[in-house]
């Protein structure tokens, strides 16, 4: 068995089980894939899940951040060096709605302390996105 099959299987039983989440599991947005339920009811794959093994198409995908953070080989849009200046970014946070305001503060955060940090925190959360205290 090849280690890309063995490590989506450990993802995948990850996922459904609860089990801690590693940065795969970090929406290129900030969102936290971990510990939102519909992924963990296998309803959603999340935005990154699938594209490294060939089982999704980069190509085929409809969300310009997706695409932009994929093709740069960022864990999310927390890695860009035009993070302050990018228009994806820009037009996603400018989205009316109390959770584009919380998936900006997760990406700053990332940004300012890191994955390690971040998933530290975010692991507790009951949904995928929560509170740094």
């Amino acid at each position: 068995m090849s280690i890309s099959i063995l490590t989506d299987i450990i993802k995948k039983y990850s996922i459904s089980n609860g089990n801690f989440m590693s940065k795969e599991e970090i929406g290129c947005c900030g969102a936290y894939c971990g510990t939102c339920k519909v992924l963990k009811e296998n309803v959603c794959r999340g935005c990154k899940l699938g594209y490294k093994n060939g089982e999704r198409d980069i190509s085929k995908a409809k969300c310009k951040m997706k695409v932009c953070c994929i093709t740069h080989n960022y864990i999310s849009c927390a890695d860009c060096n035009e993070y302050n200046s990018c228009s994806i970014i820009r037009d996603f946070q400018s989205k009316k709605g109390y959770k584009y305001k919380k998936y900006k503060e997760a990406l700053e955060f990332i940004r300012e302390n890191g994955y390690d940090k971040f998933l530290e925190i975010a692991d507790k959360w009951r949904m995928q996105y929560g509170k740094y205290g």
